[in-house]
């Protein structure tokens, strides 16, 4: 066997319907689209989804409620990963923990400000975080730790 007996599977590859080729192609004149109407003009057929014949569309109907952004882009709203004193007592026991020492152990995604919640037992740690809820706070420093808010979140 050669390289140049190698033929794709019988009905593999189709020709392509060459249309508007003149009358001996089979597809001239209208090119398989008939005469007049909507869908034998250009861009003539709408989206089945939401076109209704050109009665007013059900979309159209319906009450609209809720509030609409008309702002333009999406909101500009601060997403924290949140980390509780309990997981960052089991990784850590004693020293300082900061976002990079957080990422590295699992317990947040990268690229994002870390905010501590109080949940589990706290450890004597130095903890630096860009935010920290009261109860965490109160938490550490009666652990004998101690919470340290960086700038930039």
């Amino acid at each position: 066997m050669k390289l140049t007996d190698i033929r794709p599977n019988e009905g593999a590859n189709k020709r392509r319907k060459r249309v508007g080729r003149g009358p001996g192609s089979g597809h001239g004149k209208t090119a398989g689209r008939g005469h007049k109407g909507q869908k034998s003009r250009s861009g003539g057929v709408k989206n089945p989804a939401r076109f209704e014949g050109g009665r007013s569309t059900l979309i159209m109907r319906l009450p609209k409620r809720g509030m609409k952004n008309y702002s333009t882009g999406e909101l500009k709203r601060v997403e924290y990963q949140v980390v509780n004193l309990g997981a960052i007592a089991k990784r850590f026991t004693s020293g300082e923990v900061n976002p990079e020492a957080l990422v590295q152990a699992g317990l947040v995604r990268p690229g994002y400000p870390v905010k501590v919640l109080a949940h589990g037992e706290a450890s004597a740690v130095r903890v630096h975080a860009h935010k920290f809820s009261q109860a965490a706070i109160e938490k550490l420093k009666a652990a004998g730790g101690e919470a340290v808010v960086l700038e930039g979140a």
